[in-house]
């Protein structure tokens, strides 16, 4: 019976993320906040299994891989804008200042706050980084456009930074666990070995592999000689999962960072033939995936919560998952941005929608499952936390926030065509 049983609530659950998008889309009710609540009810149901990600720990890694190689994809394909120093200045800035300043100020709240230990405390800084804007969709571009520049600031950076620094904590996550393991017997040819080998060589690896194989599949889908192999004239939105999947399998084989090439992947197949109707099939096919992955993922942690996730929660855990979607992220997300193309209100909503999500499920299992030193219980406590949070906070602001800045660069804009818009800065 219980097998049938989750069936039928795996059944329900996607036809509700097919329909709530649609019932709710003028409201201030994320899909997410949604899923979360239905989980958090589900776990006090009698009779269900116990959702545990400490003791379900290799279920909980992979899960959430699969969940964050797809988005990774879809938001590789949404990005209409070519990679550059100069286009994309808001996310590497992001990326190089905001990423390090929060890995930073979090684990020194949590070692001084919550009293984790300095490597357990990295290692939640890290875990904390990467930003999710899956989960707020109002902050995260739309379907690709023919149209290039029509994307505004405010969803470019966030979908881009979420796109790239998915791959640009793993060297931290890399660094805790070696320093966890290492003990006090780490010198500093340790930390050698692991710049060398685990930012350096693991870094490039995964840029040249997302280079390589977007390259490859690109010319085969839209440029082979052989019509039979020119996969893009179908436009069949499968062909996105076998990119993600070659993509992230080679290059993790290659040991490269497989988060790193998927991304890179995307976005060089979409400059292959960049207003080809095909990238808009692969990418809604996508979209559709990861809506419902990310649902059941959000069901199952709501599950976790109501199940004793939080059990090992104190108030001072609490205030570093507080800090962090508060003060931490809008502060230093608006002074990274200092200087770059947006204006004060769009680097504002950027520092804001830092949403934290799914890769920090998965780096935090990745992690327990690498070294099991760790105090697992307060480190899930904390991170479940920061989900639920953040998940609310942002679910109920984006939705009226970005639509005032969208109304107001409308009235700002010297024509109402989608580039001037997009163009005009706040």
């Amino acid at each position: 019976m219980l097998t049938f049983v989750l069936f039928s609530l795996a059944g329900f659950s996607a036809l509700v993320a097919a329909l709530l998008p649609r019932i709710v889309h003028s409201l201030p009710v994320s899909l997410p906040m949604a899923f979360l609540a239905g989980g958090v009810a589900l776990g006090f149901v009698p009779g269900l299994p116990t959702v545990d990600p400490v003791e379900h720990s290799t279920a909980t890694q992979h899960v959430t891989e699969i969940v964050v190689i797809i988005s990774l994809m879809g938001a590789g394909l949404a990005l209409d804008r070519p990679i550059g120093w100069g286009a994309w200045r808001s996310t590497w800035r992001l990326i190089v200042v905001a990423m390090p300043l929060t890995i930073a100020l979090v684990a020194l709240g949590a070692h001084l706050l919550a009293g984790l230990p300095l490597v357990a405390a990295l290692l939640l800084g890290a875990v904390l980084a990467p930003t999710d804007p899956v989960l707020a969709s109002d902050v995260q571009v739309g379907e690709p456009s023919d149209e290039e520049g029509a994307e505004d600031e405010v969803r470019f950076a966030l979908t881009s930074e979420a796109g790239l620094n998915d791959g640009a904590a793993f060297p931290v996550v890399h660094l805790a666990v070696a320093l966890a393991a290492a003990g006090a017997a780490v010198g500093w040819s340790d930390v050698g070995h692991w710049a060398l080998e685990d930012v350096l060589l693991r870094g490039v690896v995964g840029v040249v592999g997302g280079l390589v194989i977007g390259k490859v599949l690109g010319a085969l889908f839209f440029r082979s000689p052989l019509p039979s192999l020119r996969l893009a004239d179908q436009a069949e939105g499968f062909t996105a999962l076998a990119v993600t999947f070659l993509a992230y399998g080679l290059t993790e084989l290659a040991h490269g960072y497989g988060f790193v090439a998927v991304f890179i992947a995307a976005c060089t197949i979409r400059s292959a033939e960049r207003a080809h109707g095909a990238h808009k099939v692969a990418h809604s096919f996508v979209e559709q995936i990861e809506r419902m992955l990310t649902s059941w993922v959000l069901l199952l942690l709501g599950a976790a919560l109501s199940d004793g996730l939080l059990a090992a929660l104190t108030w001072q855990g609490a205030l570093v998952g507080v800090l962090l979607i508060v003060v931490i992220r809008p502060l230093v997300g608006w002074v990274s941005l200092l200087g770059t193309p947006g204006g004060h209100r769009e680097r504002l909503i950027i520092g804001v929608f830092g949403v934290r999500g799914i890769g920090s499920l998965f780096y935090l299992s990745y992690a327990l499952a690498e070294e099991g030193t760790f105090p697992a219980d307060p480190l899930w406590a904390v991170v479940g936390f920061t989900i639920a949070l953040s998940v609310v906070v942002h679910g109920l602001t984006a939705t009226p926030l970005v639509r005032r800045l969208d109304a107001a660069r409308f009235r700002a804009a010297p024509t109402d065509g989608a580039a001037d818009v997009a163009r005009t800065h706040l």
